[in-house]
């Protein structure tokens, strides 16, 4: 246990003592935020803020995993995790620094994004399946599923769907970042409880590095973590789901992140079929936004939301 504490509060003091000339270096190659021309008018002043701030969180807690569990972060279970972390992370820094160069939107396209996070899925995927069980647990029952040759796709849904989530949740100061730090929470019990300490000690120094970049992220937030952070922290957890068999879990304690997406596939197959629109805005945490709410009172909500999915998604594990 002390080791674990070590880890959050090592990777906590490094994230917050770089932060600050991190932001400064990126203000001054010019990589901020490029805002989307449909963003709302109360977002357009943070196209100065800089972007990339999920280098930071990726590096740091996979140092520290390395430097702590030395040989034992190299087997397959955390192995698979770590090259997840930093693949996804190479996809969206790719993206985020397309963008900064063009200053514009115009970064990897969202076919060859997705070619890519499917492409790193299947490979890790292939690296693991030899050690991975094809049985999917049903929560509150000892009963299984066995997926067989489907659980390939499962996997395959899993990590596009959780990265695209994440990124699509990253829309205010504090809020995926906060979100995912709740829903790691769970995670943490899981693996320490399973014996898996290589992968909590990964969990819990993501967990510090998070919060030691939420000194920076929340409201007015100094830097953005970018594709290169969403892309990473959604790829991260369905890969631990994935290594902990909670993959049903992930569904309910990532609640948030699966909301966020349903309303947004649900308002564009609704315009093009019905050509109006479900939801004033979506990302839905926009909309609440158009409806009178302030951004921190939103970003507080959905944290709560986040930590009661978190809880019940620790009720579903525990069965």
């Amino acid at each position: 246990m002390l080791k674990l504490i070590l880890c959050y509060v090592i990777s906590w003091a490094i994230v917050v003592v770089t932060m600050p000339g991190f932001i400064k270096y990126l203000k001054k190659i010019s990589f901020n935020q490029t805002v989307s021309e449909y963003s709302l008018k109360e977002y357009q002043e943070k196209a100065s803020t800089p972007i990339m701030g999920g280098v930071l969180f990726i590096v740091v807690p996979v140092l520290v995993t390395l430097a702590a569990c030395g040989r034992e972060a190299l087997q397959m279970d955390t192995l698979v995790i770590l090259l997840t972390f930093t693949g996804y992370g190479l996809i969206g820094f790719t993206d985020d620094f397309l963008i900064a160069v063009k200053k514009n939107n115009d970064g990897l396209s969202p076919r060859r994004k997705f070619i890519l996070q499917v492409v790193l899925a299947a490979v890790f995927y292939l690296m693991y399946h030899n050690r991975a069980s094809l049985d999917v647990s049903i929560p509150f029952t000892s009963l299984s599923l066995h997926f067989g040759m489907f659980y390939s796709i499962l996997v395959l849904l899993m990590f596009s769907g959780a990265s695209n989530a994440v990124n699509l949740t990253d829309g205010m100061d504090g809020l995926a970042a906060g979100c995912t730090f709740i829903s790691l929470a769970p995670f943490l019990y899981f693996a320490i409880r399973q014996g898996k300490m290589p992968v909590a000690v990964f969990i819990v120094s993501l967990m510090g590095a998070l919060f030691g970049y939420l000194k920076y992220n929340i409201k007015p937030a100094r830097i953005f973590m970018g594709d290169t952070g969403s892309l990473a922290l959604g790829a991260a957890l369905a890969a631990i789901a994935m290594i902990l068999k909670m993959e049903l879990a992930l569904v309910i304690i990532g609640g948030v992140f699966v909301i966020e997406t349903l309303c947004v596939m649900i308002q564009i197959g609704s315009v093009k079929i019905r050509h109006k629109r479900v939801f004033p805005y979506t990302p839905i945490h926009y909309a609440f936004v158009m409806k009178g709410m302030n951004e921190n009172e939103v970003v507080h909500r959905f944290w709560l939301a986040a930590a009661v999915f978190a809880l019940l998604g620790f009720l579903i594990g525990m069965h």
